[in-house]
């Protein structure tokens, strides 16, 4: 298997919701903090980052704030290159923000995530994009030394972008925190290893979304259960063949 192992790590309603409005509920509260906990355990423990997607890491970290791109010239025209960029950074750096921005719409201020939690501040930002990115948000990304790949035509392949993770980076695992759309992708693709749940004692409203869209049925052994604080933590690893 060579690509790093990858947790899928989330807070889920009873009804196993991961997204909506039950998480701002204050029933939630202590579901989310052991979350947290858990995520900066996971970052302790060897964790090389996390993964989400597009509109998690909009809605977590860049606020919906996008560059005006009318400044930038084509990377492909005027750098000579339109497959990836890495800077010396990314290379030195221990703890990773993998965002899956397949059509580039994330706007970054810095090349570092900028977060008061332990678990998320200071994280090197790397964007995985597909061919379908404008190129001028390439030379938007090097003007902030973001690095970059390329993973796919339309849709990120995610066997491929771990494995190029995994070539680049010196990491050998990362927690999936994404919303059920990138999950899915993760578990169709069979790259999810383990799954963390906090479960909070709360049902989710009708337009909550699921764990994994579009998934398919795989095995997993559950290794850990336990009551914490009101809410239900479980862990569950793949059940591969030996």
């Amino acid at each position: 298997m060579h690509r790093p192992y990858i947790v899928c790590h989330m807070v889920t309603s009873i009804d196993g919701k991961v997204t909506g409005e039950f998480l701002s509920r204050p029933e939630c509260e202590a579901a989310t903090e052991i979350y947290y906990e858990m995520n900066r355990e996971y970052k302790a423990h060897g964790s090389g980052g996390f993964i989400c997607g597009r509109v998690t890491m909009e809605g977590s970290f860049t606020g919906g704030w996008y560059p005006d791109l009318s400044a930038y010239q084509p990377v492909s025209k005027c750098l000579g290159h339109d497959r990836d960029c890495w800077f010396d950074d990314a290379a030195d750096a221990k703890y990773f923000a993998i965002a899956f921005d397949p059509k580039g719409r994330l706007g970054w201020k810095t090349n570092v995530i900028e977060d008061s939690d332990p678990g998320y501040g200071g994280a090197m930002i790397i964007e995985v994009l597909t061919e379908q990115v404008d190129p001028r948000y390439l030379a938007y990304l090097e003007e902030k030394r973001i690095s970059y790949f390329f993973a796919g035509k339309t849709e990120i392949d995610v066997p491929l972008a771990l494995q190029i993770l995994r070539d680049r980076l010196t990491p050998t695992f990362y927690v999936l925190e994404g919303g059920s759309i990138i999950n899915g992708h993760f578990l169709h693709a069979d790259c999810v290893d383990e799954i963390s749940l906090v479960g909070a004692p709360i049902t989710a409203d009708k337009d909550a979304k699921p764990l994994f869209t579009d998934g398919d049925i795989f095995d997993f052994k559950l290794t850990h259960a336990e009551q914490k604080n009101g809410a239900l933590v479980t862990r569950y690893v793949r059940a591969r063949e030996e």
